[in-house]
């Protein structure tokens, strides 16, 4: 068969075949994820390991609600970047967004606990709430190169579902470090870790999803092919 201009139409399709570049296939999304878990556990190790352990990690992790808090923010951050990788292709479902949120509430409930258990052995001293730029810093700041790792694995997200899969990956990195703080930065009360680690968790989350379309453009088209 031939079009309008004399050009077989088997001739066509063939050129255009022939000009096309292989399109690699991408591993699983729990593949992918446990790789970039790894990197991230890695990182916030040799974070911890240059930083040393708080002094008074041992006590701290005989309070039930302090380890509760560990359990359920390294939780979180696990299962915001498995749903983080699933949202990122198009034939998954967008309902894995919710897939941290349990872990995530769990973790606010712990320090919601560790709060009550503050004020029953202080009274109001319990909830006295100073201020700690250094946590904020920690979190954010380590949360930049995890998060360009995150932004590098997922960048072909943009035109799919940007807010979410970069509200998910950010929380991930940001749990994370959360308890790469815990076991190196002490605070004095509950209330201050509810305050600076949800605090810096729920900035760097609001930040993501704000910036996400023109972040992923920008990656896209800085990446390599």
């Amino acid at each position: 068969m031939r079009g309008a201009d004399g050009v077989r139409t088997e001739e066509l399709v063939g050129s255009l075949v022939d000009d096309l570049t292989p399109v690699r296939r991408l591993r699983r999304p729990l593949v992918r994820a446990v790789g970039w878990l790894a990197f991230a556990v890695a990182a916030i190790g040799v974070v911890v390991a240059l930083s040393g352990f708080r002094p008074d990690l041992t006590a701290r992790l005989a309070e039930p609600w302090e380890v509760a808090q560990l359990v359920a923010a390294a939780g979180t951050g696990a299962l915001a970047a498995i749903a983080a990788f699933h949202l990122a292709l198009p034939d998954r479902s967008g309902a894995w967004a919710l897939l941290p949120l349990p872990g995530f509430a769990l973790w606010l409930a712990s320090l919601g606990w560790g709060c009550v258990a503050d004020f029953v052995r202080l009274g109001p001293d319990g909830l006295a709430l100073g201020t700690s730029w250094a946590c904020l810093g920690f979190i954010l700041g380590l949360s930049l190169p995890l998060g360009g790792a995150m932004l590098f694995a997922l960048r072909h997200a943009g035109p799919i579902r940007p807010v979410p899969t970069a509200a998910t990956g950010v929380l991930s990195v940001a749990m994370l470090a959360s308890v790469g703080l815990s076991l190196v930065h002490h605070l004095d009360a509950a209330i201050m870790v509810l305050v600076w680690h949800a605090g810096a968790v729920l900035i760097a989350v609001a930040v993501s999803a704000g910036l996400s379309r023109p972040t992923f453009r920008l990656a896209e088209r800085l990446a390599p092919a």
